[in-house]
């Protein structure tokens, strides 16, 4: 029953020798997305073990390079190897043109189907299945490049059933289906039994929601009103706010501001510039605002768990 992101790249726009460009994994019950592809992203799959053949829907945040510029590498890499699932890729409309200009000078076909879909940056679905919904939400970076943030959020699921009690009762198994719903039993003697006395209570969903390249906005906190996970950029420290204004970026204080105005459970911060060596440095100014907050580095895998209490590993 996993929730688990792993984070392939947490720096800013230019690599360092300990951080990629920005890049994550989020694993949902065995479906693998990927969200933002910078360069070098098929590197960081391998490095961390992520069976990147499953992929099949990618999110692309928006047209800076930091974020887009490993997905012509790794597409190419998956036709090389023959891959035939189709992959569904979420951006900009202009990633299109870019991505079969690309194509088209390299010469290569590549050998699955290759499924577009152009975000319009405002809040809307774009994927749903039985266990699941993806939904994009606008965010202010420059305006040659619209930003969207991503919301994964699991759906309800049924009510758990116990064995112990449906046996006592001799339930039919053709009936548990319509326990999981919520529905009463009457036995063959006619005496109902409460749904209450034969299943548990389901485990809430989970959710899980990615904020990059921004400015800080407080009416941004309603598109992630009480999420378990947020992955919030703080590309520079306080002491950069009026750098972090003029380059339509966050600090780690109001990346904690949006958390808490947003009431979520957790907190990680990424997207560090190159002038942090080491960010750690930024976590005490977001601490002091929002004690569950993390800084993260390549590899590291979060977890949400089906009781809510979030794990790093």
């Amino acid at each position: 029953m996993k929730f688990e992101l792993t984070i392939l790249g947490c720096g800013a726009a230019i690599p360092t020798s300990v951080r990629n460009c920005a890049a994550q994994v989020l694993n949902v019950l065995g479906r693998y997305f990927l969200i933002d592809c910078g360069e070098a992203t098929q590197h960081q799959l391998r490095k961390f073990r992520i069976p990147y053949s499953k992929i099949n829907h990618i999110f692309i945040s928006h047209l800076h390079g930091d974020h887009f510029f490993g997905l012509i590498g790794l597409l190419s890499s998956l036709s090389m190897q023959n891959r035939k699932g189709e992959i569904h890729v979420y951006a900009d409309k202009r990633l299109q043109d870019i991505l079969e200009y690309q194509l088209k000078v390299l010469n290569t076909h590549l050998t699955f189907s290759l499924i577009f879909h152009s975000l319009s940056c405002q809040p809307e679905l774009l994927y749903e299945d039985h266990a699941l919904t993806v939904e994009s939400f606008p965010l202010l970076h420059r305006h040659d490049a619209p930003v969207c943030g991503f919301l994964f959020r699991e759906k309800e699921r049924f009510r758990a059933i116990n064995k112990e009690m449906t046996d006592a009762w001799n339930v039919p198994v053709s009936f548990l289906q319509y326990l999981k719903k919520g529905e009463d039993f009457v036995t063959d003697e006619g005496q109902l039994v409460a749904n209450s006395r034969l299943t548990m209570d389901a485990p809430p969903p989970r959710s899980y929601a990615y904020m990059t390249d921004t400015l800080y906005r407080e009416k941004f906190a309603a598109f992630v009103e009480n999420v378990d996970l947020l992955y919030h950029e703080a590309t520079y420290g306080k002491e950069y706010e009026n750098l972090a204004q003029e380059t339509c970026h966050s600090t780690a204080e109001q990346a904690a501001l949006l958390a808490k105005k947003a009431g979520v459970k957790s907190l990680i911060l990424g997207h560090f510039s190159t002038r942090y060596p080491d960010p750690s440095c930024l976590l005490p100014e977001a601490v002091a605002i929002f004690p569950n907050t993390s800084i993260c580095t390549d590899g590291d895998i979060f977890s949400v768990s089906l009781t809510k209490s979030n794990d790093k590993k």
